[in-house]
């Protein structure tokens, strides 16, 4: 067999071994292997001449079957693409595509109006997909899609995922083929995906949670069921649709399940074909795995570490026991082909049980950088200190882990959020876990005002905060214990469904300043 250097490969295997099975669906619908690949080669025969090779193409619309028609379309084409969040401020949008300079952004009925709007400069077009796929007098080039076919490379770029920056300006992760090749061929081994599964899409296609369905799907013939966003909001529709389309696989990142045990989604109805529950993203609160776990006493879950610049995730645990309200749940072991290892803040590699240094990955795992942002791509991607033969380049992903004494990696905390407090160094993290110990919080965020040398604590949640604060007193170090307490009814989130820390600093600067 071949080696595979494109992810359309696995596309067209499916093809081959089962073409009229389901693929994708959405609410309106499945979608065909064979009709994918047929759809997918009439849109890169649209994009051919529109684009350059490894060129971007742009998708401001939500997820559905036509849209993953369309992103394997500009693969096709030989370019990759980009999902817009369309719920995203206006300008963040336009800076991201004037970081990418497409010349082609594709949408559908539902977001054309709003993507008209879209600032753009000459040679930029927004293209409504529907029309593209309507239009009887495009055919499929496969000449022209075999010479660009011919010429691609396991390491041209799939996707670019953009997620926040420090400065305010998106960083575009760029991850090829190649990773996602490797990567999910061992996702699909270690944990015995199927052409049986049903993959229950969570994530939107901006966030790379979803790429573990997408490809796993395309690597086992296993159908992938998309999520429509908005009933994420409605846990009645949600779980009707759930039990509706016979879901076996979840991957879905922690807010998502928190949101089904804080809304007592398994209480209305309980979809009774889930055997496998992954987890990613946040550290998991326990009380809310433990409610999952009360409906799937018999279900395997895993606990997936790992952030967006090493494709999907670089660790893994499966939960093999019980784990009290305060207990850490481990990151695991890497994935085959990845090294992940600890270094201090002199570079040096820390290999004892109980100490603490900051995560650090390398492999073939590692993407391609941020795209059109020299600067700070070799702020974190950069050669392995520890390697002085040859070239290693690593990842600094910027989260503190330490190893136990069981050998598994534990993350605890993001290297930002260690803070200095009384002559103390303090993990915030970990005054949170304690927090989501306590009975009455859902949600909760701790931050520093560095100014005023106080711990401050945003829960959401129905226990009184003098009384929270008085628990915390006998679960923590004094000095641990919050300054002062908030409860909000909804602590904000980003577009990811993570907590909004910046978001959240500017509300409490906002209410000392006054």
């Amino acid at each position: 067999m071949l080696y595979k250097r494109n992810i359309l490969q696995l596309l067209e295997e499916q093809v081959e071994k089962r073409p009229g099975k389901a693929a994708f669906g959405d609410p309106a619908g499945d979608i065909t292997y064979k009709e994918l690949y047929d759809l997918a080669r009439k849109i890169g025969t649209y994009l051919t001449g529109k684009i350059d090779r490894c060129d971007p193409v742009c998708f401001y619309m939500e997820k559905s079957c036509k849209a993953v028609a369309g992103m394997f379309g500009a693969v096709y084409a030989g370019g990759f693409y980009s999902f817009l969040d369309v719920r995203q401020p206006k300008n963040r949008a336009e800076k991201i595509i004037d970081k990418l300079s497409p010349k082609v952004i594709f949408t559908d009925e539902n977001m054309l109006e709003k993507a008209e709007e879209l600032s753009l400069k000459d040679g930029q077009k927004v293209v409504l997909i529907d029309d593209v796929i309507a239009d009887d007098t495009i055919g499929t080039d496969d000449s022209a899609l075999a010479i660009i076919r011919e010429k691609s490379m396991d390491t041209d770029p799939l996707y670019v995922n953009f997620t926040s920056g420090s400065t305010g300006e998106p960083k575009g992760v760029t991850v090829s083929h190649r990773s996602v090749l490797e990567f999910i061929s061992y996702f699909t081994d270690i944990f015995g995906i199927t052409d049986s599964d049903i993959m229950a899409n969570q994530a939107p296609f901006d966030f790379d949670v979803s790429v573990k369905d997408i490809y796993s799907g395309l690597m086992t013939g296993a159908k992938v069921q998309l999520i429509p966003r908005e009933y994420f909001s409605a846990p009645t529709t949600l779980m009707d649709y759930l039990t509706e389309k016979d879901v076996t696989v979840l991957v879905w990142a922690v807010s998502a399940m928190c949101f089904v045990a804080i809304m007592n989604g398994l209480e209305y109805k309980k979809p009774e074909s889930i055997r496998m529950i992954m987890f990613s993203g946040e550290v998991m609160p326990i009380k809310h795995l433990n409610h999952w776990k009360k409906f799937y006493p018999d279900a395997t879950y895993v606990n997936l570490y790992g952030p967006t610049e090493i494709t999907c995730n670089c660790t893994y645990h499966i939960l093999d026991r019980e784990y009290g309200d305060t207990e850490m749940i481990p990151a695991g072991i890497p994935f085959p082909n990845e090294h992940v290892f600890l270094l201090d803040d002199n570079d040096n590699e820390v290999t004892k049980p109980g100490e603490e240094g900051e995560i650090c990955v390398s492999g073939t795992c590692l993407a391609l950088g941020y795209y059109d942002d020299k600067d700070r791509t070799d702020a974190v991607f950069m050669q392995n200190p520890l390697n002085k033969r040859y070239i290693e380049m690593m990842y600094r992903t910027g989260d503190l882990g330490k190893f136990g004494e069981d050998g598994l990696l534990y993350y605890t905390s993001r290297k930002d959020f260690q803070i200095k407090h009384l002559g103390q160094r303090i993990e915030l993290g970990e005054i949170e876990v304690c927090v989501m110990a306590e009975e009455g919080v859902e949600r909760a965020c701790c931050i520093y005002d560095n100014e005023k040398k106080k711990i401050v604590l945003f829960y959401e949640g129905w226990v009184d905060k003098k009384d929270l604060l008085g628990h915390l007193k006998v679960s923590l170090p004094q000095y641990m214990v919050p300054s002062n307490a908030r409860q909000l009814d909804k602590l904000p989130v980003n577009k990811n469904g993570k907590i909004d820390r910046g978001a959240l600093k500017k509300l409490y600067e906002e209410k000392k300043a006054k």
